[in-house]
């Protein structure tokens, strides 16, 4: 089994390091973490065990390979570009998006009919240019056939997946299950990384509030996206929120906060940027999304610019 990670950042690679034990990896990520990594190892270290791996990884794909599954995990603003550049790699391959937000699985459904929808919930913080600490992990990782169903390709992914190590889920409802998601980071990734605090400092009364009606817009165009989500309401799944997923990962230290502070582009285009365009769509007014999408724009531009320590 040949196994491809694609814009292999701290979840990528984490990913990798872990297949690495059970097939054939190769992991395509930036120059200063390939060198390293090929130099020294990968160290991965926290709750997915301390251990240092060693695979192959590089800038690029090796010209002429051919691989079982792609996972591409980029940021998702990545994704059209690493589709066009590996479409010849990509073509006719089980291609899987692990990444945060909405509309990555159709955007690679243009280079493939072969996508698996992939959701995970758990925190990855860099420690180094070769080297991730797994902080969180608020549940399974989830794999399925999109947009719906499972079929012999993702049940063997599945396998291969929880062979490594990884505690992952097959689903049948995928789409569901990146919506869920998507409400989980509208409500905390973003936030977190406006007041630059981990999640679980966000159960003050005044940050949720802000939660809170960030969730009902976001229920709301679920809603009119015809998706079925595991709980009845918004307040059902804030109760959720509060209760298990936010516990679980309140040590968790936003992925936008980690960008920004590193001057580089967040994904809220594809979380709750998602939510204001779905919104218009369907003439829900989404005045919470809007504004968080606009504070993030804004400390992305002071991050660029170096003004923020």
């Amino acid at each position: 089994m040949k196994v491809l990670v694609l814009g292999a950042g701290a979840v990528g690679l984490c990913v990798a390091a872990k297949l690495s034990r059970v097939c054939e990896v190769h992991a395509v990520s930036r120059k200063k973490s390939a060198d390293a990594i090929t130099s020294g190892g990968f160290a991965l270290t926290g709750i997915w065990g301390e251990e240092t791996y060693r695979f192959s990884v590089s800038e690029n794909v090796p010209k002429g390979d051919r691989y079982n599954y792609i996972f591409i995990t980029s940021k998702s603003q990545d994704t059209e570009t690493i589709c066009r550049q590996y479409a010849h790699v990509i073509q006719n391959t089980e291609t899987v998006s692990l990444q945060n937000g909405i509309g990555n699985e159709e955007i690679i459904s243009r280079y493939t009919n072969r996508v698996i929808g992939g959701m995970i919930i758990t925190g990855f913080e860099w420690r180094g240019d070769a080297g991730v600490y797994v902080s969180v992990e608020a549940g399974p990782m989830k794999l399925g056939r999109f947009p719906s169903g499972m079929d012999a390709g993702a049940e063997r992914l599945v396998e291969l997946v929880r062979t490594a190590g990884i505690w992952v889920e097959g689903s049948l409802a995928i789409t569901s299950d990146l919506w869920s998601k998507t409400l989980y980071n509208c409500a905390l990734n973003p936030l977190g990384a406006v007041m630059g605090v981990p999640y679980g400092k966000l159960t003050h009364p005044a940050s949720w509030r802000i939660i809170e009606q960030i969730v009902k817009e976001g229920f709301g165009v679920v809603t009119a996206e015809g998706v079925t989500l595991p709980w009845k309401n918004a307040d059902e799944y804030l109760a959720y929120l509060k209760t298990v997923q936010l516990p679980a990962t309140a040590l968790h230290h936003s992925s936008m906060l980690q960008d920004i502070v590193k001057g580089r582009m967040t994904e809220i285009s594809f979380i709750n940027g998602a939510v204001v365009e779905k919104g218009r769509t369907h003439g829900i007014p989404t005045p919470f999304n809007s504004c968080i999408v606009d504070l993030i724009r804004f400390r992305e531009s002071l991050g660029r610019k170096g003004d923020i320590t």
